[in-house]
């Protein structure tokens, strides 16, 4: 297997964003105004769906933008998880 394979693209990114998910789950927590009103906090799981996401769309839009390879796609999932789970805090 080489690391060009969907395969192990797909591994890597779904990787990558659950990664980023439990990752800001664990260090940024709920919003203020989240606890406020929600009285709970989100869950794990949903964190890391979110991170997925981001994650996806982070290295769909380095491979049509950029059309870079494996390392600028994978460092784009990276921030495209980040980014997104930056902006569903906020939005919560």
């Amino acid at each position: 297997m080489r690391a060009t394979d969907p395969v192990v693209l797909l591994v890597l990114v779904l990787a990558i964003g659950i990664v980023a998910g439990l990752l800001f789950d664990r260090l940024a927590g709920p919003s203020w105004l989240a606890r406020q009103f929600s009285g709970s906090t989100r869950g794990i799981v949903t964190s890391a769906l979110v991170g997925v996401a981001g994650a996806f769309v982070g290295y769909h839009i380095a491979m049509l933008a950029l059309g870079g390879g494996l390392i600028i796609s994978l460092v784009a999932a990276a921030v495209g998880s980040a980014v997104v789970l930056f902006v569903w805090r906020m939005a919560k």
